[in-house]
């Protein structure tokens, strides 16, 4: 492996420890004159280039702007870049991939077409409680690929063996420094400490809440929390009762239910971002 393939490695790996989102951009065919060569690689975030080259200052304006919707929405992209008098030749693209076309503003005339290849990070589901639903949830949850920490005051590690982390705790303070933001949380502590419970899921920003609760219970918490002052939309976004509606009635079907649920809402969200692309002005160099 050549040096560069190895930083290229190891600025994957401290991307993925760090859970943070990243694109693949690799170059495919290049027209000269142009900096970058057909098989150059760089690691993209919605920051910039943290490793690699993919040539000059002309294309990063259109890979950036790519990188940053294929990471909303997890769709590998396929961009060409060239001066805007040049007609798209149509080649290199792989079947069935549609190719974005982006003009290019500054002196050179040369044409660079990418590939775009989005790298999320699996979705983590918090799973609030201890309760027997709890435990089915964070027991199902790995198999369908979705790794779990469970958060839930004195949880006994060994009701959990399958979650990759166990917080004994549901202090907000506590917790917020061993959660990242943004992750999806299903409050089932089924009538035990059911309001700390959900201000520990409100303090995390959690992408979505579900509450294994009765709708008159889930109702009677709103209210409990929009007395406290928290944001009432966060408060009027969480969903209760939790889950598919399968008849369910024990335990694990009740966390079968919530993990449809759960399932269906993270598959949306890669099958219902906007399609069409808005090219941006590229710069110059």
């Amino acid at each position: 492996m050549s040096d560069l393939g190895n930083d290229l490695f190891a600025a994957a790996q401290r991307l993925q420890e760090r859970a943070e989102p990243y694109a693949l951009v690799s170059v495919v065919r290049t027209q000269a004159p142009t900096s970058a060569r057909a098989g150059d690689k760089a690691l993209v975030t919605a920051q910039g280039i943290v490793c690699g080259w993919i040539g000059g200052g002309c294309a990063q304006p259109a890979v950036l702007h790519t990188v940053r919707r294929a990471l909303q929405d997890g769709r590998a992209r396929l961009i060409r870049v060239a001066p805007a008098d040049v007609e798209a030749a149509g080649e290199g693209a792989a079947a069935g991939t549609e190719t974005t076309e982006f003009g290019m503003s500054c002196h050179s005339a040369g044409t660079i077409e990418l590939f775009i290849d989005p790298i999320l990070p699996p979705t983590r589901l918090v799973v609030i409680g201890d309760s027997p639903v709890a435990v089915a949830l964070a027991a199902l949850a790995p198999r369908v690929g979705l790794p779990v920490t469970v958060i839930a005051r004195g949880a006994d590690r060994g009701r959990f063996a399958d979650a990759g982390q166990v917080i004994d705790s549901d202090e907000p303070a506590t917790v917020a420094g061993q959660v990242s933001a943004g992750s999806w949380v299903v409050v089932a502590t089924q009538g035990r400490r059911d309001l700390p419970g959900l201000q520990v899921a409100l303090a995390l920003r959690a992408v979505k809440i579900w509450l294994v609760a009765s709708a008159r219970k889930a109702e009677g918490l709103r209210q409990e929390l929009l007395a406290a002052e928290y944001d009432p939309q966060a408060v009027g976004g969480i969903i209760a009762p939790a889950g598919q509606r399968i008849g369910a009635q024990t335990p694990e079907e009740i966390a079968l239910a919530v993990l449809a649920a759960v399932v269906a809402e993270r598959r949306a969200g890669h099958t219902t971002a906007e399609a069409a692309v808005t090219a941006p002005e590229c710069c110059g160099h």
